[in-house]
């Protein structure tokens, strides 16, 4: 299978934190949770992971009974996916998604569907390669926490550069018009990890999170900066706060 790469507006590569992206983000035990919650609502069968990324997700799947394939913009990610899952996946993009009309039974999105550059494209494709009888299911929207958690409230400010398409509503619009049922939308949680003010602000200044790789200068110096300030400035900011978090999961049926 060749890759599949359109010349739209460019999707969002995570080439640059490829090598770090399982160290900062909980690998093996991610993928495990993240299996976990999607496997209730898949149908028999194998699924197709669009950015599948390093594989972690994917590869839980399989040892779970379900055969996972998938598809990944970056380069990087799919070089550690491959030592997971060796030849199951390819370099493609979600909008023009190399596989046939109708060949899968299921599709997983996780946090993938607010970085592909356009998110109703993007659903279309997953209806066009869904089976009849087929499972879109997405784990989307911005994750979210106890609202009266200092850190939570110190982040406040960066809410309008964390807008995003991937809401409950806005899915279910782009589903909808693609031909795809409603089965269920929820938020999954809660999950309780702990995170330090140092640790957001040391992410924060290392540009991890997608929403801050393209922000101007002049706004990382007028928003984001501050914004890290105000996290060092929180008493003992190194001691991590146990948060609740949801994620918003939506599961979409393919009728015919």
């Amino acid at each position: 299978m060749t890759d599949s790469l359109p010349t739209s507006a460019p999707a969002k590569s995570f080439d640059r934190i490829a090598k770090t992206y399982d160290a900062t983000r909980d690998g093996d035990a991610r993928g495990r949770a993240v299996a976990a919650l999607v496997i209730p609502h898949l149908v028999p069968g194998p699924v197709l992971e669009v950015g599948i990324g390093t594989g972690a997700v994917a590869a839980a799947l399989a040892r779970a009974g379900h055969p996972a394939h998938g598809v990944d913009i970056s380069a990087e990610m799919l070089r550690q996916a491959r030592q997971r899952l060796g030849a199951r996946i390819v370099r493609g993009d979600a909008r023009a998604l190399p596989y046939a009309p109708g060949s899968v039974p299921n599709v997983l999105c996780a946090h993938v569907l607010h970085l592909v550059g356009d998110m109703d494209t993007a659903v279309r494709e997953a209806a066009r390669v869904l089976a009849p009888g087929g499972r879109l299911v997405a784990v989307h929207g911005e994750t979210y926490a106890d609202p009266q958690a200092d850190v939570t409230e110190a982040m406040t400010p960066l809410d309008p550069l964390r807008e995003r398409p991937d809401t409950l509503d806005g899915l279910a619009h782009a589903a909808g018009a693609a031909g795809l049922r409603t089965v269920t939308q929820y938020a999954l949680g809660p999950n309780e990890r702990g995170f330090s003010p140092e640790d957001f602000a040391g992410a924060m200044e290392a540009r991890q999170y997608p929403y801050l790789w393209d922000v101007p200068e002049p706004v990382w110096r007028e928003l984001v900066e501050p914004v890290i300030a105000a996290l060092r400035a929180l008493p003992e900011p190194a001691r991590p706060r146990p948060l609740q978090w949801w994620s918003p999961l939506s599961v979409f049926a393919k009728d015919d």
